[in-house]
C-alpha cells in the first residue's frame, strides 16, 4: 500500500515527518471522480452504442497482459535513472503512468488485503509525491531511502526515513474493501526517538493496485502513485 503522512501533522522548522504513501488535504495524500451532474444517459444506450461498448470491453479483455515479468522489467528500467521520481519530468511521469497501468492490468493478486504477500518491509523506489521526495529541500538534506512496513494481521503500518532525518510514523489501517484501506495516523517519531501524537485529522486512504512477491503499486487518495519493492517479508512493526 503506498500511504503518506499529513504534511501539516507536526510543525517543525528542522524536520519534515515521513509520509505514509498517500495524500490527503491537510493530510498529504486516490482522487475520486467528480460527481456526475447528469445521469439520464447512463442507461439509455442505443443498440449500436451497446454493441460498441461490448466490443471495446471484449478487446480490452483479450488484450489484457498475462505475464507481468516483462512489464516489471520495463518499469524498473524506466524508474532507475529518476532518483525515486525526484528527477522525473512530466514526460517521464506520463511514461511511468502508462507502464504502471499495463502492470495493474496484469495484477496476479486480486485481493491484496487478504494476501500474505503484503506483509513485511518495502522500499519506496518511485513516487509522484513531491512532499515524500522532499524536493523543496537541498538534496543533501533529503532522506536517502524511504521504507514502509505493513502487518496485515494487526492492521498496522509504519513509514521510516533513512539518513539524515530518521523520522518515523505509524498508523492504524481499516479495510474499505479487499484492495483499499482507510489510514489513521497515531504517532510520529522525530529522528526516530521523540514521540509526537498525531492529530485526529491525520487521516487518508490508500488502494493497492498491484501486488506480487517482489513489487507493490499503490495509489493515494490525492492521485499520487507509489511503487515499492519488497526487502524483508519477515519484518514486524514494533508494538
Amino acid at each position: 500500500m503506498a500511504l503518506s503522512t499529513p504534511s501539516t501533522a507536526v510543525n517543525t522548522t528542522t524536520h519534515q515527518l515521513p509520509k505514509l504513501f498517500h495524500s490527503h488535504s491537510s493530510v498529504s495524500t486516490i482522487t475520486f471522480p467528480a460527481k456526475l451532474t447528469t445521469t439520464h444517459h447512463l442507461f439509455s444506450a442505443t443498440p449500436i452504442s451497446k454493441w460498441r461498448t461490448n466490443v471495446s470491453f471484449l478487446t480490452s479483455f483479450l488484450n489484457k497482459p498475462k505475464d507481468a515479468k516483462p512489464i516489471k522489467e520495463e518499469l524498473l528500467d524506466a524508474i532507475a535513472p529518476l532518483d525515486r521520481g525526484a528527477e522525473a519530468s512530466a514526460e517521464d511521469q506520463q511514461t511511468i503512468e502508462e507502464i504502471v497501468q499495463k502492470l495493474e492490468a496484469a495484477n496476479p493478486t486480486k485481493e491484496p488485503l487478504k494476501s500474505p504477500l503484503l506483509d513485511g518491509k518495502w522500499e519506496l523506489i518511485y513516487t509522484t509525491s513531491q512532499s515524500i521526495l522532499q524536493t523543496k529541500r537541498p538534496k543533501f538534506l533529503r532522506s536517502r531511502v524511504n521504507y514502509q512496513a505493513i502487518n496485515v494481521d494487526t492492521l498496522r503500518a509504519q513509514n521510516m526515513e533513512s539518513f539524515p532525518t530518521f523520522n518515523q510514523v505509524t498508523a492504524d489501517l481499516t479495510p474499505v474493501n479487499s484492495k483499499k484501506v482507510a489510514v489513521k495516523f497515531d504517532y510520529f517519531k522525530i529522528v526516530g526517538l521523540i514521540p509526537v501524537k498525531a492529530p485526529d485529522s491525520a487521516r487518508g486512504s490508500l488502494e493497492i493496485t498491484y501486488l506480487d512477491e517482489e513489487l507493490r503499486v499503490s495509489r493515494g487518495d490525492k492521485g499520487n502513485l507509489f511503487v515499492l519493492k519488497m526487502i524483508d517479508p519477515s519484518y514486524r512493526i514494533p508494538t
